[in-house]
């Protein structure tokens, strides 16, 4: 039952989608003619995406939101952030409401081909886990059986959660619910004894708690969750920017690029792929409808992908994330990007 309704959602909101995807070139021009980008976030993840109480946005997704402004409208405070939920999300890319959604959502086969949405890449790989307080007296997720568990409608940890479930032969009662906001009040509230979802969503809700060493999160992984910026399909010319803006940042990292030196090895760099990527040589930018300098902006604007990671999420933050699979491939991670050539 619980895949039915799963893939009931789905559909819905394939069927909103119908007919709407994007032009080729259009998003790059809507977004210069209205000179502010509007990118599609969190209603409120701390580290990832939040607002402080004077309603200026924070967070690992926000600095993409950031970096293709910079890249685009040459001002990585021409944002506008849409908070979307897990249910309204995709409705809101595939309308136009926005023209990147930047919301730790996962890259799935559906969401690619039935939703008709393409990923510019991953920028966090994750994998769905659980919360509970220390007072259960619960070690494992296989304790779980029977429990009450909280789980965000319109998202794949639905799925997930049913499908790991039935493989060992267990059984819970779902608690849904709309947003982490409500997520996190229904637990505090005992309203669950579980909360699930992306392992990074749960040390970001743990991080904010008055208690956080009250709370436990399971060794358990049970899925894959590919996190990373999506577009509309269609517009080939857009995605090819939202990609390569992702790469710029990751390939920062790699490069030693950082915010602090970016105006000295735009100059004195002697590597070809830097060269080229700050636009010092080759005009990569014209390539995309941009000028030269529009990678050098886009981690000027919050740094490079290692400082991002270290300053909204890392190990030195509240949320304390080791960079993990997240780490470069060349320290034996998984992030990596296409080479500027």
């Amino acid at each position: 039952m619980r895949q039915i309704v799963f893939l009931a959602t789905a559909a819905a909101a394939a069927l909103a989608a119908g007919g709407a995807m994007a032009a080729e070139g259009e998003t790059l021009a809507q977004v210069k003619a209205r000179g502010v980008l509007n990118c599609g976030v969190n209603t409120g993840l701390v580290g990832f995406a939040a607002p402080d109480a004077n309603g200026n946005w924070s967070g690992f997704d926000i600095a993409i939101c950031k970096a293709v402004a910079a890249a685009v409208l040459g001002d990585a405070s021409k944002v506008k952030y849409v908070p979307t939920t897990g249910q309204t999300r995709f409705t809101a890319l595939s309308s136009g409401e926005v023209d990147v959604l930047a919301r730790n959502s996962t890259w799935t086969f559906q969401r690619d081909t039935d939703l008709k949405l393409d990923f510019a890449g991953v920028n966090y790989y994750d994998g769905q886990g659980f919360m509970v307080r220390k007072d259960l007296g619960v070690s494992s997720a296989k304790e779980l059986d029977g429990a009450t568990i909280c789980i965000q409608t319109g998202t794949s940890t639905e799925l997930n959660l049913a499908d790991w479930f039935r493989a060992n032969n267990m059984t819970y009662q779902p608690v849904n619910i709309d947003s982490n906001a409500e997520g996190e009040q229904q637990y505090m509230a005992g309203a669950c004894d579980a909360y699930t979802t992306d392992a990074s969503g749960l040390a970001a809700t743990r991080a904010a708690f008055a208690d956080p060493d009250n709370h436990i999160i399971l060794p358990e992984i049970i899925s894959k969750e590919p996190l990373g910026p999506a577009v509309r399909h269609g517009d080939n010319n857009w995605g090819d920017i939202v990609r390569w803006v992702l790469y710029a940042l990751i390939s920062g990292e790699e490069y030693g690029v950082t915010s602090a030196n970016i105006e000295e090895l735009s100059k004195s760099s002697t590597n070809p792929d830097v060269q080229r990527m700050l636009g010092a040589t080759d005009d990569y930018g014209a390539m995309l409808g941009l000028d030269k300098e529009w990678a050098k902006r886009a981690i000027a604007a919050s740094g490079n992908y290692g400082e991002i990671f270290a300053a909204n999420i890392g190990e030195q933050t509240p949320i304390g994330l080791a960079r993990g699979l997240n780490a470069l491939w060349t320290q034996g991670g998984l992030m990596y990007a296409m080479p500027f050539r």
